[in-house]
C-alpha cells in the first residue's frame, strides 16, 4: 500500500515506518528543507474551463472565484480554493523554528510532507522534560503543520511524547489558549503573532506536568476505568459495561473491542503500564488511550493512522481522554 508520507527527514530514532532521510543533529534550516522534501513553493494559477457555444464552437472561459494550487517542482495540482486563499509556504513552517533553534534549546526532530504535498510539518523539541514516579520521562514538543488542500489550518500545538512507548498528547490547558494557535488560511499566517500567542515559555509546560502528576498520583478502580472508557468512546456513563473479551453479548456494545484493548493496555499490556506512575492511576488510563490511538487503533496504514493521531479522528479522541482523566481530579 503506498504511504502517505511524500517526504521526510529526521534527527534519533527511526520513524514510525521505517522511510526519510536520517540527519545529525543541529542541522540548519536549509538542510531540513532539502532532506526534507520541503524545497518547493505553492503556485497558484487562475482557474478555467472548456464551453461549447451554440454553434459548436469550444469556447476556454475563466472562473474567476477560484485558484488552482501546484507544487513548483512537479506542477502537479494540489487543490482548487477561493481566490481568498492564503497559502503557507513549506518553507514558512521550517522558518518559524529559525530563531528557536538557534537562539533558545528548541532542536527539530522530524520535518516531511504528506499527502502529495498537501500537508506538511515540522516537530522540535523544546528542550523541557519531566519525569514522574517509577522514572516515566516525558519530553516537550512543539509541532507546525499545514495542509492547502482546507483539511486543516495552520496549526501550532504544544505536545508531549512520552519516552517509553513515543506515545504523543497534545498539551490542551484549561487557561490561555489551551496550547494550540490556529491560523485559517482565510488570514496571512504571521509566525512572530502565533509565537506570541503560544507565550513560548516553560509556564504551559510546567502546568502540564502539574496536570499529570495529579494523576498519577489518582489511583482507580477497574469499575471507574469501565466507566471512563465508556464515557471517552461512547459519550455514556454505564456501570453494567463489562471489559471481558469472552462475553458473547459484547459486539452490541458500541465501541467494545476497541474499550477491551485498552483496558487490556491499562491493565498491564500496555507499554510502561507497569511503571508507578501508570499503574492502576488515572495517569496510566490516560496512556492507554495515547497508545492505543498512536500504535494500536486501526488505519489503512501507519501514515494514516500518524494523520489521524495529530490532525484527525485519534487527536479528537486523545483530546477527550483527557479531558475525561481531569476530571477525575476534581
Amino acid at each position: 500500500m503506498a504511504h502517505l508520507i511524500e517526504s521526510m527527514a529526521y534527527v534519533g530514532e527511526t520513524p514510525w515506518h521505517g522511510l526519510g532521510n536520517e540527519l545529525s543533529p543541529k542541522q540548519p534550516i536549509e538542510v531540513w528543507a532539502r532532506e526534507a522534501g520541503m524545497d518547493w513553493r505553492i503556485e497558484s494559477s487562475d482557474v478555467s474551463y472548456m464551453a461549447t457555444n451554440d454553434k459548436g464552437q469550444n469556447l476556454i472561459m475563466p472562473y474567476d472565484n477560484n485558484k488552482v494550487l501546484y507544487r513548483s517542482d512537479t506542477l502537479e495540482p494540489l487543490s482548487v480554493v477561493s481566490q481568498r486563499y492564503q497559502e503557507v509556504q513549506p518553507n514558512e513552517i521550517l522558518e518559524f523554528y529559525r530563531d528557536l533553534t538557534e537562539q533558545a534549546d528548541f532542536e527539530l526532530e522530524t520535518a516531511g510532507v504528506l499527502k502529495e504535498g498537501r500537508k506538511f510539518w515540522a516537530l522540535a523539541r523544546t528542550g523541557q522534560s519531566a519525569t514522574l514516579r517509577g522514572g516515566d520521562v516525558s519530553h516537550g514538543y512543539l509541532l507546525l503543520a499545514t495542509a492547502c488542500d482546507g483539511t486543516l489550518a495552520t496549526t501550532a500545538q504544544f505536545t508531549n511524547i512520552r519516552v517509553v512507548c513515543n506515545n504523543t498528547l497534545a498539551i490542551s490547558l484549561a487557561n490561555g489558549n489551551g496550547g494550540v494557535v490556529k491560523v485559517p488560511h482565510s488570514t496571512t499566517f504571521d509566525a512572530n503573532k502565533v509565537k506570541q500567542q503560544l507565550g513560548v515559555s516553560v509556564s504551559q509546560w510546567d502546568e502540564f506536568n502539574y496536570e499529570m502528576k495529579q494523576l498519577s498520583e489518582r489511583r482507580v478502580t477497574q469499575a471507574e476505568a469501565a466507566n471512563y472508557l465508556s464515557r471517552v468512546f461512547n459519550n455514556q456513563d454505564d456501570d453494567l459495561i463489562l471489559f471481558n473479551s469472552a462475553k458473547k453479548e459484547k459486539d452490541a456494545v458500541p465501541n467494545a473491542k476497541a474499550m477491551n484493548k485498552v483496558m487490556n493496555m491499562f491493565n498491564g499490556q500496555g507499554r510502561g503500564a507497569d511503571l508507578d506512575a501508570a499503574r492502576d492511576t488515572a495517569y496510566g488510563l490516560l496512556c492507554s488511550i495515547t497508545e492505543y490511538v498512536d500504535h494500536e487503533r486501526r488505519a489503512m496504514s501507519r501514515d494514516h493512522r500518524l494523520d489521524g493521531a495529530w490532525f484527525g479522528s485519534g487527536a479528537k479522541l486523545k483530546q477527550k481522554g483527557l479531558e475525561e482523566s481531569l476530571l477525575m481530579l476534581a
